[in-house]
């Protein structure tokens, strides 16, 4: 069960920029009521890919790079690099809906452009970290987070 958690985590991420970039072409429509609808739903995917990522970590714990060791470094400037982005993505996208809700339009008209291209940042660099696990390289050891990242 834990080696299918990570593609279900990360299936959700990539499923909620993909209804971003939906949301946002239906805005360039003016089409305001598919845009509120798509934008919604993105922002459903992305408490639940932080739900069943933090639980696969609480619970099992995070799968060690198991590439070559001459890389290792790369991965985790890789790694804590889309973590970064991830964190910031997460708080501008709360802010960005919260003024979208509120109707603070011209903020949010602001701020959306430049959270949609920090969450396609963050879904891209999120599933190379897992092809990087999981596809490219055998999975190192599951341990604690900060085990596995240090």
């Amino acid at each position: 069960m834990h080696t299918i958690l990570p593609a279900f985590s990360t299936s959700f991420i990539i499923i909620s920029a993909i209804l971003v970039a939906l949301g946002w072409r239906q805005i360039a429509k003016r089409n305001i009521a598919k845009h509120q609808k798509l934008m919604t739903w993105a922002a459903a995917f992305a408490p639940l890919f932080f739900t069943v990522y933090m639980s696969r970590t609480i619970f099992v714990g995070n799968t060690e790079f198991g590439g070559p060791h001459n890389i290792k470094n790369i991965y985790l400037i890789f790694l804590l690099f889309h973590i970064t982005l991830a964190t910031v993505g997460g708080v501008m996208g709360i802010v960005t809906l919260v003024w979208g809700f509120k109707n603070q339009l011209a903020k949010h008209r602001k701020i959306g452009p430049i959270t949609s291209n920090v969450w396609f940042a963050t879904a891209i660099t999120g599933a190379t970290v897992y092809i990087l696990l999981y596809w490219v390289y055998p999975g190192g050891e599951t341990k604690p987070l900060w085990d596995a990242i240090f």
